[in-house]
């Protein structure tokens, strides 16, 4: 639904002038620059420029507004005066047209109070005899021309204003009615008319500023309501009276104008309006000036355009430094400013005096003093007052400061204070007092804006500066700074290196000599002596300690003197350590792998020598001639200055890890050798030439001594786990060997017995235990001898003092002792 609304809301706005014609009835006396009439031009979009423009250039002038003015003076013809106004966008160049035709008012207020007090009839349908001839064929209908009828008429009401009549009222009985906006449409029950007669009158007074005319239509119509004749249009006409005062579009009004100014300067429009006839005497508005205040130099310092409201000076001498705001009482009346008739109303002006640089910037002494220590920067030394009868924080008073003169190495800068237009003496670099002790300094001032023209003030002012330069107490510092010292290494401890002394600036101070101290030593290696500066040594110079970056080594001394305050300044030592061959070549790496056969079995192996050259490579690699094995097991050969290849001689080695000595020799002068053993892991090699699984977990990372440690860990561990089953063992033993319920002491297998008959020694004690919980159900009693019961069996005959047991199993002590 939204697009079809935006539609129908594009298409109910037409850009262009809601009218073909325009009709407006103007006096016949025009004046140049007098406002006719008011063109209406509606735009659907607001942003357009709209250019208006008129046939008629020499005669009328279209202004931005819509306002239709006219270029000259001139009288309108009986006539009405037609030409046409276009309005044409400034982007898209489309142009409307309009016609405007103007009527001139009736030529005496007379005649209408004549017509007024003399109803016309207006007879259906209108006839003119007087200008006609018999031949000429007649209008059955006529147009009615305008009914003028002026506004705040105090009546009686109603006031009668013609009479409409049919010239069939004789044979026919007619009814006569209006219609229109103020008949029956609103505002209605303004007009009436009498049914009967045709009387049509007034009913209360009319107010041209609300409704400026009234276009009704009569009609004439039989007792059954059958159209007698064709409707009469009737235009009212409400003529103005001078009602209403004119009414400035503001109350304060406020211009400017630059002090200076010549006379016949521009200064601001006012612009009042009334609401009465713009095109009549009634709201033909004058404009002139009542009072102004101050009345300094000149009462008459400005004078107003009657009829535009332009306010222009008309006298010189305007200084907004004396004055700097003018009030103005403007009056506009109407009438054409008749002072008897016209309605008046004020308003006031404000007219502010701006400022132009008419005043430069004056010191307000001919010479500033001013003090810096030596050796201070961004220091402000001095501040330069002006003064400036300018109008404060504008181009015209804000002063700008250069030196002239005095300062030739560009030691000072003179910046602007903003809030003071203060200049502000700062030192940019620093100052010796020894070399400059005193500054005197030439400075100009002027503003950011030339002066105005004709202004006879001199352009910028001129003073001098003096600057005194105050002696401090400065460090004192190393020549030269830092200093380069060559030396090889390997300088024994004590000896003397050199001498690193500092000078003091300060040649007009008592003070005593430097005493000097270290600052920074990173490796400890130097000292030096408080009271001449000499630097010796404390220990061996080493070129390749950590300590030393790229053969330098740095080291920071202080020097400090006794001034008030103490000033201390630092030098740098830096020793060039020159290379000496106090270092053997090593092989790299300590460790390598290789296969048990020839192939592949070559290993890499590269010097390393912490010296430089000439100190170092090429280096000479060789096996040593002990142990013979060695030799005889590998070979070495060269593959460049820093590198060796090693392999097997043999064909075949048992895998393990051999130590291979390896003599390195560097090319120094003289040389240096040494004896680096190599660890060789062989082990057994795939078709690729790699270890196996467990000789490359091994070789990986284990060296011999972690092998053995791993060794010893195992065994160990067996050890304890022998321990552990013959202590499972020796339990279980006891375990077996747990003694009966009885007592030991009754227990006859620990004891020799003596029987009648010989046995089987001690396998005669082997008893079956399971006899002991039914011994009855073994063998009968009877078949024992009396005489060789044991004293642990159960009596034969059953004996009162045992407790009977059941022939049945039971699980009682003895089961218990058994089954545990």
């Amino acid at each position: 639904q939204a697009p079809i609304k935006a539609t129908c809301e594009d298409t109910s706005c037409k850009t262009g002038f809601p009218e073909d014609v325009h009709s407006a009835v103007v006096s016949r006396s025009v004046h140049g620059g007098q406002p006719l009439l008011n063109v209406r031009f509606q735009s659907c979009d607001g942003n357009k420029k709209i250019h208006f423009g008129s046939s008629e250039p020499e005669d009328f002038r279209v202004g931005e507004d819509g306002v239709v003015y006219a270029e000259r003076s001139f009288q309108l013809s009986a006539e009405p005066t037609e030409f046409v106004v276009s309005a044409q966008d400034k982007e898209t160049q489309e142009e409307w047209q309009m016609r405007v035709k103007l009527t001139p008012e009736p030529a005496f207020a007379g005649a209408l109070e004549k017509d007024q007090k003399k109803i016309e009839d207006i007879i259906f349908p209108w006839q003119q005899y007087k200008y006609s001839s018999p031949l000429k064929r007649q209008k059955r209908d006529w147009v009615i021309p305008p009914i003028n009828l002026p506004e705040n008429s105090r009546g009686p009401f109603p006031q009668e204003l013609v009479r409409i009549r049919s010239d069939r009222d004789k044979s026919l009985s007619l009814r006569y009615s209006v219609t229109g906006p103020g008949a029956d449409q609103p505002p209605t029950g303004i007009f009436i008319i009498n049914p009967i007669s045709g009387q049509l009158s007034v009913t209360k007074p009319l107010d041209r500023e609300q409704i400026a005319s009234f276009h009704l239509r009569a009609h004439a119509v039989d007792v059954n309501g059958n159209q007698v004749e064709n409707p009469i249009d009737i235009v009212i006409n409400v003529i103005d009276m001078n009602d209403n005062r004119p009414e400035f579009l503001h109350q304060v009004w406020n211009g400017t104008v630059p002090e200076g100014s010549k006379p016949g300067t521009y200064v601001m429009t006012v612009t009042a309006i009334d609401a009465d006839d713009p095109n009549a005497q009634n709201g033909m508005l004058r404009y002139r000036i009542l009072s102004q205040a101050p009345s300094s130099p000149s009462p008459n310092m400005f004078t107003i355009n009657n009829e535009t409201g332009d306010i222009i000076t008309v006298a010189a001498g305007l200084d907004r430094e004396k004055v700097q705001q003018y009030t103005l009482i403007i009056q506009a009346t109407d009438m054409e400013g008749n002072p008897t008739y016209g309605l008046s109303n004020t308003a006031t002006a404000v007219i502010t005096v701006t400022d132009v640089n008419d005043n430069p910037p004056e010191f307000t002494a001919m010479t500033f003093y001013g003090e810096v220590p030596e050796n201070r920067v961004d220091v402000i030394v001095a501040n330069l007052t002006v003064t400036d009868k300018d109008q404060p924080h504008t181009p015209a008073w804000n002063a700008m400061y250069r030196m002239t003169g005095g300062d030739p190495t560009g030691r000072f800068t003179i910046l602007t204070d903003p809030n003071s237009n203060d200049g502000l003496v700062t030192v940019v670099k620093p100052i010796d007092f020894e070399t400059n002790r005193m500054f005197v300094l030439t400075v100009a001032a002027e503003n950011q804006v030339p002066l105005a023209k004709g202004i006879q003030h001199p352009p910028q002012s001129t003073a001098t500066v003096s600057i005194t330069v105050i002696d401090v107490n400065e460090s004192p510092y190393f020549v030269p700074n830092p200093k380069l010292v060559r030396q090889e290494e390997g300088l024994l401890a004590g000896s003397m290196l050199t001498t690193f002394t500092a000078q003091d600036p300060d040649r007009y101070m008592q003070q005593t000599s430097l005493r000097y101290s270290k600052l920074s030593d990173p490796a400890n290696w130097l000292k030096i002596d408080p009271v001449n500066g000499q630097i010796t040594t404390t220990a061996v110079l080493d070129r390749e300690s950590i300590y030393v970056q790229n053969n330098m080594y740095n080291a920071t001394f202080l020097a400090s003197d006794n001034g008030i305050p103490p000033m201390s300044g630092t030098g740098t030592l830096q020793i060039y350590l020159l290379d000496i061959n106090d270092n053997a070549p090593q092989v790299n790496p300590k460790e390598a792998t290789t296969c048990e056969t020839v192939q592949p079995n070559a290993i890499n192996i590269t010097a390393v020598d912490p010296d430089i050259d000439p100190n170092a490579g090429p280096f000479a690699f060789e096996l040593p001639d002990t142990p013979a094995s060695i030799k005889r097991n590998w070979t070495i050969v060269r593959i460049s200055g820093d590198h060796a290849q090693l392999s097997l001689r043999i064909r075949f080695l048992e895998a393990g890890i051999y130590d291979v000595p390896i003599v390195i020799t560097d090319s120094g002068n003289p040389h240096a050798s040494s004896t680096s053993v190599l660890k060789v892991k062989v082990c057994q090699c795939d078709i690729n030439g790699d270890c196996t699984d467990v000789d490359r977990i091994v070789g990986a990372g284990l060296g011999t001594g972690a092998i053995i440690a791993i060794l010893l860990c195992i065994i160990i561990l067996l050890i304890l786990v022998l321990m552990f089953v013959v202590w499972m063992k020796r339990r279980d033993k006891e375990r077996q060997a747990k003694q009966l319920l009885i007592d030991p002491e009754d227990d006859v297998r620990d004891n020799i017995l003596k029987y009648d008959e010989e046995g089987g020694g001690e396998e005669d004690q082997d008893y079956d235990l399971s006899q002991l919980q039914q011994p009855d159900t073994v063998e009968p009693d009877a078949i024992k001898p009396v005489g060789i019961r044991r004293l642990d069996e159960r009596p034969i005959h059953a004996e009162p003092q045992y407790p009977v047991r059941s022939a049945a199993p039971h699980p009682g002590d003895i089961g218990d002792f058994i089954n545990e």
